[in-house]
């Protein structure tokens, strides 16, 4: 009996640690990815971002998807790849008001989508 409740307890605290740190993760990945978009956002905003700018947050965008894909479901990483394809098109073509809204809606998927795989009591059950 002692060693069953051991071992159930043991579970439920690798399980606990492992959902911790999913959600660290992604919340830091998004959270940095976030900051560039929000950069991105203030030079589409001004007329003074470019096509470059663009692919280098899509290069970045890129890099962390590899990581996220053990954590996160593609439907997710797929999502806002199309948005970010989308932005890069439109900056490059300076239509800068249809690449701001492209770009909010990217920054307002790195503020929802960690809140996704963050271990609470709604995310449970």
């Amino acid at each position: 009996m002692v060693k069953s409740l051991t071992a159930i307890g043991v579970a439920v605290l690798l399980l606990l640690g492992a959902g911790l740190f999913e959600w660290r993760f992604v919340n830091t990945q998004f959270g940095e990815f976030g900051e560039e978009l929000h950069t991105l956002y203030l030079k589409a905003d001004d007329g003074s971002a470019n096509g470059e700018d663009a692919k280098a947050v899509q290069a970045s965008w890129e890099t962390r998807k590899e990581k996220l894909h053990v954590w996160i479901p593609h439907n997710d990483i797929s999502r806002v790849d199309d948005y970010m394809s989308e932005t890069v098109r439109l900056i490059a073509e300076k239509d800068f008001d249809l690449a701001l809204a492209k770009l909010e809606i990217l920054i307002h998927l790195t503020k929802c989508l960690p809140d996704t795989y963050k271990p609470a009591v709604e995310n449970i059950f």
